[in-house]
């Protein structure tokens, strides 16, 4: 098995290497060295409940530091230490040296709350022609409507663009390359999502993966001091070389730390985990939690303490995202009737807990020592 896990990671590293002035991936020492440091880390995806998408909760027009304030406070309640927060590249291009104020300020609240954010850079789930400025509404009765890709799918077309998202990524990684406010910088969330809700995506696919291994490189260029990450997600065998995607192979031989999203049941879950323990790397569970679709706090939460997994759910507080709907809204709006139960989110929008029993589960585990879950009274 130690034969085959060397051969393993040589070969996707061998596949996936980086320029050579590039700085080195961190090596599994190394990776361990940071996570040990580190409380076990419970937190969810995060965007405040006034803001349908990463515009709306950075823009100056609609920046709310005052409910962003009261709803990390939450999370702290409950004993959350990390949120999962995402950033856009035309956020930058608008105004990079406010966009990076705002960025300085949520972390100064984020600390407050004693609470280190994982940085979100592109994103490819949702709609792929994102637009500044105000945004629309969402629509009735459905999950996610107003969620937009990074960078757009134009940008991606066209090669002109390269240098603005290179200085986008070097900019925001670099301004913060040295703060031990920020937890680490995951470079693209599911790059190889066809976010198949909207039509004429054709040849999205290789070119994310050519500009991901770019963003890579990029972004250890600035010597960041924390992590970087890409999420793997969508198949069923992480630990066998031909089984893995040329996506895949970039993502898991290229992360300083491994992560992953996992929106099963809890036997799936372990699975997952036991995979990707062949990398020797900490592992970070950055999506979870749909009730409804079997992935829920109580069955997945407690396999992550036990395993030293770090564990950000999708969803916090209830709000124009209106992610509590299922991903079937998008067939089926739900606009007459509320789900049986929320798929996401742990608060309501008044800020009590959907479910009391979940956030005390989430504050027991967040207590307890690394690697231990307490007995249930």
């Amino acid at each position: 098995m130690k034969a085959l896990t060397t051969c393993l990671l040589a070969s996707v590293a061998a596949l996936t290497a980086m320029p050579a002035d590039a700085r080195p991936q961190w090596t599994p020492v190394e990776a361990k060295a940071w996570y040990a440091k580190q409380p076990w880390l419970v937190g969810s995806n995060y965007a405040p409940a006034n803001a349908i998408n990463q515009l709306e909760m950075w823009q100056a027009e609609t920046w709310d530091p005052a409910r962003i304030d009261h709803e990390l406070g939450l999370a702290e309640g409950i004993g959350m230490n990390t949120m999962r927060v995402f950033l856009h590249d035309q956020l930058w291009q608008q105004d990079a040296e406010g966009f990076r104020k705002r960025i300085d300020q949520f972390l100064t609240i984020a600390a407050k709350h004693r609470i280190k954010p994982l940085f979100v850079l592109f994103d490819s789930c949702w709609d792929p022609n994102p637009v500044l400025g105000p945004q629309r509404p969402p629509i009735p009765g459905v999950h996610n409507s107003g969620w937009v890709q990074s960078p757009g799918l134009p940008a991606l077309r066209d090669p002109a663009q390269e240098p603005r998202l290179k200085a986008y990524v070097q900019g925001v990684v670099g301004a913060f390359a040295k703060d031990d406010r920020v937890l680490g910088w995951d470079l693209w969330n599911e790059p190889d999502n066809g976010a198949d809700q909207y039509k004429g995506q054709e040849g999205k696919q290789p070119l994310v993966l050519a500009l991901l291994t770019k963003v890579y490189g990029w972004a250890r260029d600035v010597d960041p001091t924390q992590p970087l990450t890409s999420g793997v997600w969508q198949h069923d065998d992480w630990k066998t070389e031909s089984a893995l995607t040329p996506m895949e192979k970039l993502q898991l031989g290229q992360s300083d730390v491994i992560s992953f999203h996992d929106y099963n049941w809890p036997e799936k879950f372990q699975d997952r985990v036991n995979q990707l323990k062949v990398y020797g790397r900490p592992i970070l569970c950055t999506e979870y939690m749909a009730r409804g679709n079997g992935s829920t706090f109580d069955g997945s939460l407690p396999i992550g303490k036990r395993e030293n997994v770090a564990m950000m759910n999708w969803g916090f507080v209830d709000g124009r995202t209106q992610t509590r709907l299922p991903w079937d809204s998008w067939k089926k709006p739900y606009t007459q009737d509320e789900p049986t139960i929320w798929f996401h989110e742990v608060f309501r929008n008044d800020g009590t807990p959907y479910r009391q029993a979940e956030t005390d589960l989430i504050r027991s585990l967040a207590k307890a020592p690394k690697g231990v879950v307490p007995a249930k009274k």
